[in-house]
């Protein structure tokens, strides 16, 4: 008995040894596999072989085989991709991902010159110039090198656009790219601050500190931060933003992975705005370090999240420079909000299925109705005041504001399409800047001022036309009150500045008025404790 005892416990305690020599030799073997391949490719293979591009080739495969985000990057792609969070550049202003060989828009820059243009996110980049821009050869310099390019020079794109049988063709002017992280900052009714924050980037809280400033100087007491269409950037801006609205103490994010110990990250006692009412605006297109802050603010009951549920990428990617400068961004830990809940929606039945779930969420009505959106009970999780949140991908608003798509009909998107918007604009700015600074000497009085009389929108409608964008009626009935907004917008973005556009679009913006309805009632605090 004794010695079956004793042999018993020897097997137990050698099991662990046994069981990670046998790792280590597999991850041996595994290596020795990898490089003897290589060896009989280049000596046996009865033609000349590009042995760098084939591991790179490689490489790409094997991360694709891991999960949506792990990725390679070339040195030249290192330095682009680290751009628009570091410094300028010069080109059409997308984000864009490599999805099955094809160059997938993820979302054009704001006030770049794809955004004008009205490409969208999830359009497909089939041609380049008459070049097709698909199949093995598109990686990720076959894209910069076609689409990057200096200041006034063009590119034609021909674009496939979901639910349109053929493609749609953009001659886009090159520009440099804005690199800042704030789009707007102006004050509201109620003694309410308005923040548009585009990106996380390196200069972020500079920019949101003087916003603030700027705001406390008119009166602020209550914030709306407006974080939708931000896709996210720095972890480290994201916490620092966070800390901003968060008592001392405040968990504020952790990761947690395999071979990453749970990391966890605290707000500091140096908030700026840790009292006054602040709402955050969040919707499809809002990732990443957006959901970091949005999710400690909502599971610390400091604020409401207004909008629709968030776009749902959770992992963290962590570079690992490989010997030629080129990098391999590795997904090595999960993003947790403060209650516990994964931001990261499910990509267990593959990529693909995964970058489809956009789409899918429009055809089930996700953006129509909250009701559409379905948890399971086993992702149910409590905010300190005890409010139902769920995990198991993005952040779910406190109060949901569907998406308006009545006014956003096919007439108004050829305008966007054909570049009048942005044409008749400018040209109109330049033309009358004189009078309207003469006679507006003040953006304020422009704001209320200022009208797109009949006469404006009969040239607006003829230079549709010439740039033979089809009449439709009925379709312009319906949308006359956004084109006309559009028109006033554009020209005060063209004489002042990005701000003052999002100032004039916010006063018929269904989510900044609701988050007003909000933040005006007796009962903003009560919804913080439902």
């Amino acid at each position: 008995m004794r010695k079956s005892f004793l042999i018993l416990v020897i097997g137990l305690m050698l099991a662990p040894a046994f069981a990670v020599a046998q790792q280590r030799a597999d991850q041996k073997e595994t290596t020795q596999k990898m490089a003897a391949t290589l060896f009989f490719i280049e000596n046996f293979y009865l033609d000349t072989v590009n042995t760098p591009r084939l591991t790179e080739q490689a490489i790409i495969s094997m991360l694709k085989e891991l999960d949506p985000h792990s990725s390679y990057l070339s040195k030249k792609e290192v330095d682009a991709a680290n751009e628009p969070l570091e410094g300028s550049f010069e080109g059409i202003g997308v984000t864009f991902q490599l999805f099955n060989d094809t160059i997938l828009i993820v979302s054009p820059v704001p006030g770049g010159p794809s955004d004008k243009l009205g490409i969208q996110a999830g359009d497909k980049i089939i041609r380049i110039n008459g070049e097709e821009a698909f199949g093995p050869k598109v990686n990720n310099n076959f894209v910069m090198e076609r689409l990057r390019g200096k200041r006034g020079t063009t590119v034609t794109v021909s674009i496939l656009r979901q639910g349109r049988k053929d493609l749609i063709d953009y001659t886009i002017t090159r520009d440099k790219i804005p690199i800042n992280s704030i789009d707007a900052t102006f004050m509201l009714p109620g003694k309410t601050g308005f923040i548009k924050l585009n990106r996380f980037s390196k200069t972020s809280m500079e920019e949101f500190k003087a916003s603030m400033e700027q705001l406390r100087q008119q009166g602020m007491e209550n914030l709306i931060l407006d974080l939708r269409n931000n896709s996210g950037g720095f972890l480290n801006t994201a916490v620092e933003l966070s800390d901003e609205f968060l008592p001392a103490g405040s968990l504020v994010v952790y990761t947690e992975g395999r071979n990453s110990p749970r990391q966890d990250f605290f707000a500091t006692s140096s908030g700026s705005f840790e009292k006054g009412k602040l709402v955050v605006l969040i919707n499809e297109a809002s990732a990443s370090a957006s959901e970091i802050v949005s999710g400690a603010i909502q599971d610390s009951d400091r604020g409401l999240v207004i909008g629709r549920r968030s776009f749902g990428k959770g992992l963290v990617q962590r570079p690992f420079q490989l010997p030629d400068g080129s990098v391999i961004r590795l997904t090595t830990a999960r993003y947790h909000t403060p209650t516990g809940r994964s931001i990261q929606r499910p990509y267990n039945d593959g990529t693909e299925n995964y970058f489809r779930d956009m789409q899918e969420r429009v055809r089930r009505g996700e953006h129509m109705h909250a009701d559409s959106i379905h948890f399971p009970d086993s992702l149910k999780y409590f905010t300190r005041a005890g409010r139902l949140v769920y995990g198991g991908g993005g952040i779910m608003p406190d109060i949901f504001v569907p998406f308006d798509s009545t006014q956003y009909t096919d007439y108004y998107s050829n305008l966007i399409r054909k570049g009048v918007f942005n044409r008749f604009t400018l040209e109109y700015a330049n033309k009358e800047r004189n009078k309207i600074k003469k006679n507006y000497p003040r953006f304020e009085q422009f704001k209320t001022g200022f009208n797109v009389t009949d006469n404006i929108m009969n040239d607006f409608l003829a230079l549709a036309g010439n740039e033979k964008v089809e009449w439709n009626e009925a379709q312009f009935k319906l949308s006359e009150s956004l084109i006309r907004q559009q028109i006033k917008a554009l020209i005060a973005r063209n004489i002042w500045d990005m701000s003052a556009y999002w100032e004039i679009t916010s006063e018929t913006d269904e989510t900044v008025l609701k988050a007003l309805e909000v933040l005006r009632s007796d009962g903003f605090f009560s919804y913080l404790r439902k």
